[in-house]
């Protein structure tokens, strides 16, 4: 039962981190940019905010939430960095 919490909560916070991100324009054109140039420092800058709003995440429950998720404009950013992601 603690996996499965574990996995909820992973779940949840970077479903909540990518509400936090999609909510502020600036920071998800820098990622989308940084992403172009630089796919997995993309990622890491990603989990790193995640540590920094107390929402922990992997590399890897972050590219399974995006990969999840049924948004044209995220699927047109995986496709672009999905070199390093």
């Amino acid at each position: 039962m603690t996996t499965s919490n574990a996995t909820g909560n992973a779940t949840s916070n970077a479903a909540e981190l990518y509400g936090r991100i999609s909510n502020d324009g600036e920071l998800t054109q820098s990622l989308f940019r940084q992403a172009l140039q630089d796919p997995s420092g993309a990622l890491s800058r990603i989990v790193a905010l995640g540590e920094q709003a107390g929402l922990p995440v992997s590399p890897e429950e972050v590219k399974a939430h995006l990969a999840g998720l049924d948004d044209g404009a995220t699927k047109q950013w995986l496709i672009k960095a999905r070199g390093g992601l």
